[in-house]
């Protein structure tokens, strides 16, 4: 099989992801759907062979997954798209799972990203974080915003991708993109590598471990702006997760030093519209001096209340967008329900 002329028929057909998985044929997700790109079942050996033909088009060793037993990598398809991948072995073959990227950034408007989202672009110093679960859009958010950054800002730009996925000009600013493990060996190695590179912003991919996120409180606190991404759901739970990463003797200093450089936490998730397709629904919590007080007094079970009861214009709340979607029918009360913070407080709100 040709994987080029797969991943073109799954770019025409509108698709997110394909699956390349040993007993069932080649797959694409349209919105949610999966359709089948080729029929009957994949061997071992045809899946092996597709995956060859990835790690040729990425001029990439396949001996990585053979010594790791999983790999990410990215490559292109010249007039097709961009493709990050994630190959793997499962019960003794090996399966690829490949997400479709545009070639070019996409406009935040058309994405449904608010432009509360797109002003956290103007902040300076400190750390903002966008979270979701794994295909919220969380890279595509923090690309729009880089690529605001760019276009408005003379600033040096370093990301730190594994892999990299949007292609970024040089506009007013320059921008740096630096790939794990191809241009550094680890995260934290690039992250304390960017430090000395005259930064002004610093994407990073995702916050992985410890010593990365260390690492990146320390370069929020020395003056840089530092976005990057978790795979939680919700403000609250995204501060628990990074204070519960150190050890107990830490934490109460580390909640101190992030309530200082913790500037907005972005949540975002995709749901099922009414009429077949997806819409980004966001929570946006802005740290002001009374969510301050919250982080460093250990009373995050009270970010919640504040982000949905607030009339701050720079909050806003994910259960309150869900309603929003209801009465504009774009999507179902159910679908609402089942995707809320707190499903019998929507449900009396709609």
């Amino acid at each position: 099989m040709d994987l080029v002329e797969l991943l073109r028929k799954a770019v025409s057909l509108g698709g997110s992801d394909v699956f390349i998985v040993p007993g069932t044929g080649v797959t694409v997700k349209v919105n949610a759907v999966m359709q089948p790109l080729t029929e009957g079942r994949l061997l071992p050996e045809d899946t092996e062979d597709l995956v060859r033909q990835m790690y040729e088009l990425a001029h990439r060793d396949y001996a990585s997954l053979d010594r790791e037993g999983d790999d990410d990598f990215s490559f292109a398809i010249l007039q097709v798209s961009r493709f990050r991948c994630n190959a793997y072995k499962q019960r003794g073959s090996v399966a690829a799972i490949c997400r479709i990227v545009n070639f070019d950034l996409p406009d935040p408007a058309a994405m449904g990203i608010p432009p509360l989202v797109m002003e956290l672009a103007s902040q300076r110093s400190g750390m903002v974080l966008i979270t979701g679960p794994a295909g919220s859009g969380k890279s595509t958010t923090l690309a729009c915003i880089v690529d605001r950054i760019n276009t408005e800002r003379q600033s040096h730009i370093v990301t730190i991708e594994d892999p990299i996925e949007y292609l970024h000009r040089h506009k007013r600013s320059i921008v740096s993109q630096r790939e794990v493990p191809n241009d550094a060996a680890t995260f934290g190695r690039a992250l304390r590598a960017a430090l000395r590179q005259a930064p002004d912003v610093i994407m990073l991919g995702e916050m992985r471990d410890l010593d990365t996120i260390r690492t990146a409180i320390t370069a929020a606190e020395t003056g840089h702006l530092l976005l990057s991404s978790l795979h939680t759901i919700g403000a609250a739970k995204t501060v628990d997760r990074m204070i519960d990463t150190f050890p107990a003797e830490q934490q109460v200093q580390i909640r101190v030093q992030l309530s200082m450089v913790l500037k907005a936490v972005v949540s975002q998730r995709l749901v099922p519209t009414a009429d077949g397709g997806r819409a980004a629904v966001f929570e946006v919590m802005t740290v002001n001096p009374a969510i301050q007080n919250m982080i460093r007094d250990g009373r995050t079970h009270q970010i919640d209340n504040a982000i949905y009861g607030g009339s701050d214009r720079t909050m806003m709340s994910m259960d309150a967008e869900l309603a929003r979607l209801v009465r504009e029918k774009r999507i179902t009360r159910d679908i609402a329900l089942a995707y809320a913070a707190n499903a019998e407080t929507l449900a009396k709100r709609i």
